[in-house]
């Protein structure tokens, strides 16, 4: 039987039949395979997440994998029966910001699937086809859930531009800290180095392709090329700023608490330090993702922890905030 979850306000949830929605003109439906979850999926439930960001009643889930099962009008045919990911944010297509690819600045106003449109923790989602990108026919469809964290992250890889025998490091090693070694280690680095507050990450990241770990209260290096920031707060926004070496590049994907104390001018000015942030992934990021992990250079799996199905909505949610260092990613099979 289809279902879906629906959240009718923060902190209430329910499991509902679901109808598919027809593929209207330039729109696909997707039978979905695995759904994340992710820190904004609690911020919905809960009710913390800003003004203008959700709207309820809402179905949740923008990381997704699953494949074609229909299309409508003037969408190729040879679409359905294709394995495929999708970009979340409904961009105009017609301002100057997605003109330019930079679709994620869309000055024509916020919409995102599982935010402000119908999402993925359902059996069917339905989207603009212009949205999708398209897997290697044997891609593992569990793994290729956790595309979406990993373009975010890819479009950091592209702004760092890391060269092979480069000395790189990456800041925080939650799952988007996980994939920024990956994509960083398929450059050929000189050296590694990922800093986090949890001991329990060396190994991992040791098995992603980190030459060194170390946790952000012990002595740390100095002199890197190029430090991705992954963790969200200020401080390691900070601690990122000082691995790197004079005319360094440092490039800020974690949104802190607003009024958050930031990096110091001066230093930056001193140093001439490059400094690159990131919001969302555009579609050369998704591209790169989707490139990258089809040659085998990405290894979602290990990241993944626990699957529940749709009816384990509450306790997936609770898993994800638990804090509980054997929680790595949750997803949800409907």
């Amino acid at each position: 039987m289809s279902s879906s979850v629906v959240v009718d306000a923060p902190g209430e949830h329910r499991l509902t039949d679901h109808e598919p929605v027809p593929p209207a003109a330039g729109e696909a439906l997707v039978r979905v395979h695995a759904v994340g979850i992710c820190g904004s999926d609690r911020e919905v439930y809960q009710g913390n997440r800003p003004e203008g960001y959700v709207r309820y009643p809402l179905t949740p889930g923008h990381e997704w994998s699953g494949t074609v099962a229909e299309v409508g009008a003037g969408v190729p045919a040879g679409l359905v029966g294709r394995k495929v990911v999708g970009e979340g944010f409904r961009n105009c297509q017609v301002c100057d910001r997605c003109h330019a690819g930079e679709t994620t600045l869309c000055t024509a106003g916020y919409e995102e699937t599982g935010f402000t449109q119908p999402g993925a923790m359902a059996t069917t989602l339905t989207l603009p086809a212009r949205l999708l990108h398209v897997l290697p026919d044997d891609a593992d469809l569990t793994a290729a859930a956790l595309l979406e964290p990993a373009a975010c992250v890819a479009a950091a890889a592209l702004k760092a531009d890391a060269r092979p025998g480069e000395r790189v490091a990456v800041v925080g090693t939650g799952t988007l800290g996980m994939f920024a070694v990956q994509f960083l280690r398929a450059g050929s680095p000189g050296e590694l180095l990922v800093v986090g507050t949890r001991p329990d990450r060396d190994k991992l990241s040791r098995t992603f392709g980190a030459t060194d770990f170390r946790t952000k209260d012990q002595e740390l290096p100095a002199d890197f090329d190029v430090v991705i920031e992954t963790a969200g707060s200020a401080s390691a926004a900070r601690t990122a700023a000082s691995l790197l070496r004079r005319g360094g590049r440092l490039v800020l994907t974690g949104i802190p608490a607003p009024g958050a104390e930031g990096l110091d001018p001066t230093d930056l000015v001193v140093r001439q330090l490059e400094v690159h942030t990131v919001f969302g992934a555009p579609p050369a990021a998704w591209a790169h993702t989707v490139r990258v992990f089809g040659a085998g250079l990405l290894s979602p799996l290990p990241l993944v922890t626990h699957e529940l199905p749709l009816a384990g909505f509450a306790e997936a949610i609770e898993l994800a905030g638990s804090g509980d260092p054997a929680v790595g990613k949750v997803l949800l099979r409907p």
